[in-house]
């Protein structure tokens, strides 16, 4: 069973939710708010801390310099989970696969099998 993290109200989550849905592919959903997080440190670990930080996003243009600058592996953590949205969204845990997004690459990851 895949595990999915994001957040309930994120258009993406919510597509993404509904392929898996239409795909009959058995997944749980988290929402990081309401749920918590799973392992953020093994999900940097796996993708790296570049790659589950989302930088466009509204809450990254208004965090502070300070927080934005050096971001290392042990920050990126503090600073996801302070700030749940600075995430890159949907997040996908297949056992020891972590998949960052719903892009074609993606989709194609979660479809074939582990």
């Amino acid at each position: 069973m895949i595990s999915v993290y994001g957040l309930k109200n994120c258009d993406t989550c919510r597509r993404a939710l509904a392929w898996l849905v239409e795909q009959e592919i058995a997944h749980r959903f988290h929402d990081v708010r309401k749920d918590g997080f799973g392992d953020v440190e093994s999900w940097i670990a796996a993708c790296g801390h570049e790659a589950l930080i989302n930088r466009r996003g509204t809450t990254w243009r208004k965090l502070p310099e300070q927080d934005r600058r050096n971001l290392d592996e042990a920050r990126a953590a503090v600073l996801i989970r302070t700030w749940p949205t600075v995430m890159k969204r949907p997040l996908f845990v297949s056992g020891n696969r972590v998949l960052v997004g719903f892009s074609t690459a993606t989709r194609s990851a979660l479809a074939a099998p582990c």
